[in-house]
C-alpha cells in the first residue's frame, strides 16, 4: 500500500479524491445492475421511443443518484478528515447501506407500487413485518447474505481501486462511459420535456419506475393503473374515471351458518350529518354494548353513497353492476337464510328515483311523513327477523333522536338484543366529503368500546356478512373489512367524477385529474390545498382495484 507519510497534504488529498471517483464508478455499475429489479414487474414500452427513454433514463438516473451519494457523504468527509483507512472503510459501509436500501426500495415498489417515503411509512412497515412473520428465517437469511455479498463487493472494489489507481487513471474507456451517462442524462430530460408537450404516454407512464421520481400529473398515474381512458388522456379530455380492463363477474354468496336467525339488524341513516354530541347521547342511552367508530368516512354524493353502503364497493363499480342488475351479496345472504328486509323513508320529500334500483332489493318499501307510525303500536317489535333500514330524509335530526331513543328503549325489554348501526349517508355538498362522519354500532355481547382505525360505509356489508350472518370467505366479496376484525391501519379510497378521494388515519385528500391535491381542515371546516402525495394516491388506487383483482383471481 502506498504510504503518504512523506507526501504533502494536497497530494494525499488528490489521491484520495481520485480513488473516490473510481470507487464511485464501480458502484454506479453495481447500482445499474441491481436496479434492473425495478423493471421486472413493469409492462414493456410499446414504442421505440418508449424503449429509448427507458434505457437512457435508467442509466443516467442511477448514475446520477450514485454519484450524488458520493458527493454528499464521502467527498465532504474526505476534505475534512483525509485519513486513508477511515475514508475507505466509511465509503464501503456507506455504499453497502445505500445498495441495500436500493434493493429494499425495489422490493417495496414491486409490492406496493411506490418507493420508500415518509408518508407511507405505516404501509411499508406492515409489508416488511408481514414478510418477517411469514418466514422469519428465510427473511433474515436473505438479508444477511445480501449484506455480506454487497459488503464484500465494496471492500474488493475499494481495495482494487486503491492498489490499481495509477493503471486505472491511464485507461481511456471510462471517459466514454461517463460521456455516455452525461449524454443519456440530457437526452432523457429532453425526451421527457417533449413527451410532456405532446402527451407521449409511453414515456410519461415510466415516471414512477425509478427511485426519487414521481409523475407530473395524477391523470398519468390513473391512466397507468387503468382507471382513466387512455384515448381521452391522449386527446387531453376530462372524463369520469372508469375501468379500462374487463370488469369481473359480480360474485355470489357462499354458505352462511348464522345460529341466531331470530336476531334483527337495524340500520338508521340520516341525510344530515350527525354530531359527536348526538352519538355520545345514543351511546349513553344504550342498554347493551356499543362501538364508537371514531374515524368513519363517507365521501360520496347521496346516490353513490347508497351503492357504497349496500355493495361495499367504490363507486367506480356501480355502472357495470347496475347494468348487469346484480343483487348485492348482502341481499343474496338474506334471501338464502329466508330473512326479511325492509326500507322505510321518513320525510315529505319525493321518492329518490336514482336509488330505486337499490331499494327494490328490499322485500318491503314504505314512506311515512313522521315517526309516529313507527314508534307507537309496538311497530318496531312486530318487525320480522332480518334487516330493517330507516332513512330520515330531512335536514334536521330532531325526529332521529326521538326514533333512536324509542328503538334503544325497545331493546331493554327484549331478552335477545338486536344489532343497530347509526350513521349518516351521502354528502349534500363537496365541503363535507372529506370530514369524519360520527357513527355508532350497538352490538350485543361485544367487548370493544371504540374502533380508532379508519372505517367507511364499505365495511358495513362485510361486517354484517361475517359477524351477523356468519358467511364463509367474505374477503373477496367487497372492498371493505369486518369492523370487528380490524387490527391495522389502512388506506381507504373512492372515486368521484372529478378524481379520487383517499383517506388514511391522519388525513383525507382529494386528487383531481390534473394532479391538484386538496385536504380537509377540521379547524377551518373547509378544503385546503396541500402538497402532492403520490404514494398515498397509489395506495388508494390499490384499494379501489382490489375487488377486481380478487375476483379475477377467483374466476
Amino acid at each position: 500500500m502506498v504510504s503518504f507519510e512523506t507526501k504533502p497534504y494536497s497530494k494525499k488529498l488528490l489521491h484520495l479524491i481520485s480513488w473516490g471517483h473510481w470507487f464511485t464508478f464501480f458502484n454506479i455499475i453495481a447500482a445499474i445492475v441491481l436496479s434492473s429489479v425495478y423493471l421486472i414487474n413493469e409492462a414493456s414500452p410499446e414504442t421505440f421511443t418508449g424503449y429509448l427513454y427507458l434505457g437512457t433514463t435508467w442509466l443516467s438516473h442511477m448514475a446520477f443518484l450514485t454519484f450524488i451519494t458520493f458527493v454528499l457523504t464521502v467527498f465532504p468527509l474526505t476534505l475534512l478528515f483525509p485519513r486513508t483507512r477511515f475514508i475507505r472503510a466509511f465509503a464501503s459501509i456507506t455504499f453497502t447501506v445505500v445498495l441495500l436500501l436500493l434493493l429494499l426500495d425495489a422490493f417495496v415498489y414491486n409490492r406496493l407500487g411506490y418507493h420508500i417515503n415518509a408518508s407511507s411509512a405505516g404501509q411499508i412497515i406492515q409489508l416488511i413485518s408481514a414478510e418477517i412473520s411469514e418466514d422469519r428465517r428465510t427473511f433474515w437469511f436473505i438479508t444477511i447474505i445480501l449484506t455480506l455479498f454487497i459488503l464484500t463487493f465494496e471492500l474488493v472494489a475499494s481495495n482494487y481501486a486503491w492498489k490499481h489507481l495509477k493503471q486505472l487513471q491511464k485507461t481511456v474507456f471510462p471517459k466514454f462511459v461517463v460521456f455516455g451517462f452525461v449524454t443519456c442524462f440530457f437526452a432523457s430530460h429532453l425526451m421527457h420535456i417533449w413527451a410532456d408537450a405532446n402527451l407521449e404516454y409511453d414515456v410519461l407512464k415510466q415516471d414512477t419506475i425509478l427511485p426519487l421520481s414521481y409523475p407530473t400529473t395524477a391523470k398519468t398515474l390513473l391512466t397507468k393503473y387503468g382507471l382513466f381512458n387512455k384515448t381521452d388522456y391522449l386527446e387531453r379530455k376530462t372524463s369520469p374515471l372508469s375501468f379500462n380492463d374487463p370488469m369481473p363477474i359480480y360474485p355470489t354468496i357462499g354458505q352462511c351458518s348464522a345460529e341466531q336467525l331470530s336476531q334483527k339488524t337495524y340500520i338508521v341513516l340520516t341525510k344530515a350529518m350527525l354530531t359527536d354530541e348526538q352519538i355520545s347521547q345514543f351511546q349513553q342511552r344504550s342498554s347493551t354494548s356499543t362501538i364508537l367508530l371514531s374515524h368513519h368516512v363517507d365521501n360520496a354524493q347521496p346516490e353513490n353513497a347508497w351503492f357504497n353502503l349496500f355493495y361495499g364497493l367504490p363507486t367506480i363499480y356501480q355502472s357495470a353492476i347496475k347494468e348487469n342488475n346484480a343483487s348485492s351479496v348482502l341481499f343474496q345472504a338474506l334471501k338464502n337464510n329466508e330473512l326479511a328486509s325492509s326500507f322505510t323513508t321518513i320525510g315529505n320529500g319525493s321518492k329518490n328515483e336514482s336509488i330505486a334500483w337499490l331499494t327494490e332489493n328490499f322485500d318491503k318499501q314504505q314512506q311515512v311523513e313522521n315517526i309516529s307510525p313507527l314508534i307507537f303500536d309496538r311497530s318496531l317489535s312486530k318487525l320480522p327477523s332480518g334487516l330493517h333500514v330507516f332513512y330520515f330524509d330531512s335536514d334536521t335530526n330532531y325526529e332521529v333522536e326521538l326514533f333512536i331513543d324509542a328503538l334503544l328503549l325497545s331493546q331493554k325489554l327484549k331478552p335477545q338484543k338486536d344489532n343497530i348501526i347509526i350513521t349518516s349517508v351521502g354528502n349534500q355538498n363537496l365541503n363535507t366529503r372529506l370530514a369524519i362522519k360520527p357513527t355508532l354500532l350497538v352490538w350485543p355481547h361485544n367487548k370493544t368500546k371504540q374502533i380508532d382505525k379508519l372505517t367507511s360505509h364499505m365495511d358495513i356489508v362485510p361486517t354484517l356478512l361475517k359477524e351477523w350472518l356468519a358467511c364463509d370467505d367474505v374477503a373477496h366479496l367487497s372492498a371493505g373489512k369486518s369492523l370487528l376484525g380490524l387490527n391495522e391501519d389502512r388506506v381507504i379510497a373512492n372515486t368521484v367524477d372529478q378524481g379520487i378521494v383517499v383517506f388514511n388515519k391522519d388525513k383525507s385528500v382529494f386528487i383531481d385529474q390534473n394532479g391538484n391535491f386538496q385536504s380537509y381542515s377540521r379547524q377551518l371546516a373547509a378544503p385546503i390545498t396541500v402538497s402532492s402525495d403520490f404514494p398515498l394516491m397509489i395506495d388508494g388506487v390499490h384499494f379501489i382495484k382490489q375487488f377486481s383483482q380478487n375476483n379475477q383471481s377467483v374466476q
